[in-house]
């Protein structure tokens, strides 16, 4: 490996599908398995809330009402608290998160590609669209922003179909789940839309944005609140990046991406920073049937997690993909149990294991070797088209809030 010490590349939706109203009682069993994975940490494969509360913690919000949720620091990985994080569920179109992280580098954004009427076949009935039509030249460029503010699941096919096609873009997908160490995501569809079988978490879908948020074209987009697409102007569907009437544009927010379909509910992960510290957050299926609910708990759990940030010990962490070196020479590896608390199916065929790590502190055992790296010198590794801190901290200086493109 190169190791060098260089700047890293750093650092969307009520999704506008027509699909039937959220069922919270479709889409998956009322509780999760009993048996989940323990990638990142034994307490994150555990049912239930897992929070370290002490002196000087504040509580957590008592209104939330999602089957699964994750707050971590998007830098150091640190998980500061968690409910069912490892629960398999239909992730709707927060799956295009994982979309856009695998094929964003494929495609200079300057590249137009004039759309056939085979490029939109296969789209589920009721999907999100931006409005491309057939015969009609698109940007690249252009294609993202209708991914990214529209969620438009013809934007997604017709990427899918520049990368020879849906299912060569689905294994494409689930291979970069895979290298991501994504064990819970079962890919069936590009776009999220509902299949049988799948599946993602709330850990792995803070896993998918944290590796996207590294790719700076994947910040901007994802930080887009506006933009002029074809003959319209078009705007992010993210209550939190956009506001709603309800809700309140957040304070530091910058992305990510959310969904909404009959199967999955509301979802919802997002990126935030305040004070220098930048947080994640994902948010599955709220029962409480509120508008913009999804958003409410997502802004509720950042809220508490600035507020905890530095003083809470962390119930796990978010992992390294597996080919990014997680130790510094001379120290010994993280044991990888191949099938040790591997994760149950949820009621569907779903996904594959990604063979858990378990932690034998809450806090896993990377957070002290970080430290001592980040003293000595901050060591970077350079592997394949990614930078990545050995220590496993990933800056991401440039988060865009609120940008607006003509």
């Amino acid at each position: 490996m190169l190791i060098a010490s260089v700047s890293l590349l750093s650092l969307s939706a009520t999704v506008p599908a027509a699909l039937a109203a959220p069922d919270p009682s479709s889409g998956a069993t009322a509780t999760p398995p009993a048996a989940m994975s323990q990638l990142g940490g034994v307490r994150l494969g555990m049912p239930g809330t897992q929070v370290n509360l002490a002196p000087g913690v504040p509580v957590l919000p008592k209104d939330l009402t999602a089957r699964s949720w994750i707050v971590s620091d998007a830098e150091s990985g640190e998980v500061l608290a968690a409910h069912n994080a490892h629960w398999p569920l239909p992730p709707a179109s927060t799956l295009k998160m994982l979309f856009a992280d695998t094929l964003l580098p494929r495609f200079p954004s300057s590249t137009e590609h004039k759309v056939v009427a085979s490029d939109l076949d296969g789209m589920g009935e009721g999907s999100s669209v931006v409005g491309i039509k057939a015969g009609r030249s698109y940007s690249v460029h252009d294609l993202w922003l209708g991914v990214f503010l529209r969620s438009g699941n013809d934007a997604v096919h017709v990427l899918s179909a520049m990368n020879h096609g849906v299912p060569q873009t689905v294994a494409d997908m689930q291979d970069h789940a895979d290298e991501l160490r994504a064990g819970d995501t079962h890919v069936v569809t590009p776009d999220g839309y509902d299949a049988p079988g799948q599946v993602s978490s709330a850990y792995d879908l803070s896993l998918i944005a944290r590796s996207g948020l590294q790719k700076k074209d994947f910040r901007d987009y994802c930080s887009t609140v506006s933009a002029r697409f074809g003959d319209a102007d078009i705007r992010n569907t993210n209550r939190l990046l956009a506001g709603d009437t309800d809700v309140p544009v957040y304070q530091g927010i910058a992305g990510v991406k959310n969904g909404n379909t009959t199967h999955a509910g509301a979802t919802f992960t997002g990126v935030a920073e305040r004070n220098g510290k930048v947080l994640l957050v994902t948010v599955m299926n709220p029962a409480k049937q509120e508008h913009n609910e999804v958003y409410k708990e997502s802004a509720r759990l950042l809220d508490w997690g600035f507020r905890a940030a530095g003083k809470v010990n962390p119930v796990g962490e978010l992992v390294a993909p597996r080919s990014v070196a997680t130790t510094a020479p001379g120290t010994s590896p993280s044991p990888e149990p191949t099938d040790a608390g591997a994760r149950a199916g949820s009621g569907t065929d779903g996904g594959r294991d990604g063979r858990p790590v378990a932690s034998a502190t809450a806090g896993g055992a990377s957070s002290g070797i970080g430290t001592a790296l980040a003293v000595a010198g901050g060591l970077l590794v350079l592997v394949g088209a990614g930078v990545f801190l050995v220590n496993r901290r990933w800056p991401l200086p440039d988060l865009m809030r609120r940008r607006t493109r003509p």
